[in-house]
């Protein structure tokens, strides 16, 4: 049986964008042009952009994650075009993105290698056909290697996903102090009461504040932080020994002559 072939995703215009490029026309364009190309390669089934309504949205958004390799057309610069443009590469590389002759590419689109077709040149759309076949087959021979500006920007050393990772430990280890001092603050007022009680029986007090240990917690379940096992261990320790100290001061209201291990 033969082997079932990976969707090539086509992100092109489907409506009327100029006088020229009517809604035949891109029709055509798919039909006659991209597909047979795509297709050449025995491991791609070209499929094209559907007019974004929702009923279709999430199956387009799937598509553009999912595919491995995707192929836009920026001719006459269509903002559905350049929405799902977007969309694909925020997660994926394994992009070739194409354009008729004569196109005015943005800045930031621009700076990425784009294939230009020439219709009615046959040279040209020869030397065109090499080079779009050559990517896509580039694209399923190396689909880790980079093309989109945003997933270069977002992962590796140094990056942005990097800059988002370290400050969201930076903020997570924030709260692990702020839960410390806290419980500092809770442990300096359990001695100062147990020292008063001890000097006037009579007059005995308890504590209302108790330990907290959530920041903590978190700390041992995500090993945010790049530390050894022993380090954890201690940590592991101090949340058990909180825990410990909390059922203390929930019974020191009603059994004063309770103290902890039993003494």
């Amino acid at each position: 049986m033969a082997n079932k072939r990976q969707r090539c995703f086509v992100i092109m215009p489907f409506s009327k964008t100029k006088k020229h490029h009517t809604r035949t026309y891109w029709t055509s364009h798919f039909e006659d042009f991209l597909k047979p190309l795509i297709e050449e390669n025995p491991e791609l089934e070209a499929y094209r952009s559907k007019p974004l309504r929702v009923n279709i949205l999430r199956e387009i958004i799937t598509l553009l994650v999912v595919s491995p390799v995707v192929v836009a057309d920026l001719t006459d610069s269509n903002p559905n075009v350049y929405w799902e443009l977007g969309v694909r590469q925020s997660f994926k590389h394994g992009t070739v993105t194409i354009a008729e002759a004569g196109t005015s590419l943005p800045f930031d689109v621009g700076i990425k290698g784009t294939l230009f077709y020439h219709p009615g040149n046959h040279v040209e759309t020869a030397k065109f056909s090499r080079d779009f076949k050559e990517a896509i087959g580039d694209c399923l021979a190396n689909p880790d290697r980079p093309d989109s500006h945003v997933l270069e920007a977002l992962s590796g050393r140094g990056t942005l996903f990097q800059i988002f990772r370290r400050d969201e430990a930076m903020r997570r280890l924030d709260a692990v102090l702020s839960e410390c001092a806290a419980n500092s603050a809770v442990l300096r007022e359990v001695l100062d009461i147990a020292t008063a009680n001890q000097e006037e029986p009579k007059e005995r007090d308890f504590s209302t504040g108790r330990f907290r240990v959530a920041a903590a917690e978190l700390l041992i379940t995500n090993r945010y932080i790049d530390e050894d096992q022993t380090f954890y261990k201690s940590v592991e320790n101090c949340v058990s020994e909180m825990g410990e100290w909390c059922e203390q001061l929930n019974l020191w209201e009603y059994s004063p002559t309770v103290r902890r291990n039993g003494s």
